[in-house]
């Protein structure tokens, strides 16, 4: 269960970074569509929906990274810590990332939950 906790992190890291660059284009074209907007009505820009759709586009593009990261280190890891960071980084992509980072961060989150259970503990016999 660990290998395959692995690859669904792996995997759910790599469709969080393409919903992530997607967010991104989303944020520039809000960007436009607002400077359109104020360049045909006369009034003044206002670009915190855009600014904030970046925000969320960076947040969740890093989050993906660190969970396809930490993904591939879980894997072959002898101890729970890599899997238990994927589950935190999973829950701090969804909160920061916007709406497409979060479902794929809610595939990251079983991923590393499987991770978690199919690592297991370590004998005191195979440390020496």
């Amino acid at each position: 269960m660990k290998k395959s906790g692995g690859i669904i992190t792996l995997v759910a890291g790599i469709l969080g970074t393409i919903a992530a660059l997607f967010t991104l284009l989303a944020g520039g074209m809000v960007a436009g569509l607002e400077g359109a907007s104020a360049s045909l009505g006369n009034t003044a820009v206002d670009n915190s929906a855009s600014s904030q759709i970046g925000t969320f586009a960076l947040l969740g593009l890093l989050a993906s990274f660190i969970t396809i990261i930490l993904g591939a280190i879980s894997m072959g890891a002898k101890t729970k810590k890599p899997s238990i960071a994927v589950m935190i980084c999973a829950i701090v992509g969804a909160i920061t990332g916007g709406t497409f980072v979060a479902v794929c961060m809610v595939l990251a989150l079983i991923g590393g939950l499987l991770a978690f259970l199919g690592t297991k503990p370590i004998k005191e016999s195979e440390t020496t």
